[in-house]
């Protein structure tokens, strides 16, 4: 197994308004998926993001949805959901500023803490 310190999870990004996962981030988390189905040592908790367009709300519910997106995905690759968490941050915590699209696209996201959980 690898190091727990070891894995890159890589940040997964969405369209405006939508928690479908794009085909690059399916390939992005395929990447993954051998990795925390091979170890039990690991704990991972998904949390998912919006840009400012929008209200709170309605981009608090839009994160959630992104994170459980990839919740499910992991799970409907073979991924021990008791290994599994997610938080949604809405708008709370930009990765950068959102003052133009450029910004606001990387807002749009899910992005992934990884802990070792075991000995």
């Amino acid at each position: 197994c690898p190091d727990w310190s070891d894995i890159v999870v890589p940040t997964i990004y969405f369209d405006l308004d939508k928690a479908d996962l794009r085909p690059e981030g399916k390939a992005e988390l395929d990447k993954l998926v051998q990795t925390l189905i091979a170890s039990k040592e690991f704990n991972i908790v998904i949390g998912g993001h919006a840009c400012n367009l929008g209200t709170d709300k309605h981009n608090m519910e839009l994160s959630e949805r992104r994170a459980q997106s990839v919740v499910k995905y992991l799970l409907s690759k073979g991924v021990n959901n008791a290994y599994i968490g997610s938080n949604n941050y809405g708008e709370s915590k930009p990765a950068v500023p959102n003052s133009n699209e450029d910004n606001r696209k990387k807002n749009r996201r899910v992005e992934w803490e990884v802990s070792k959980v075991r000995k």
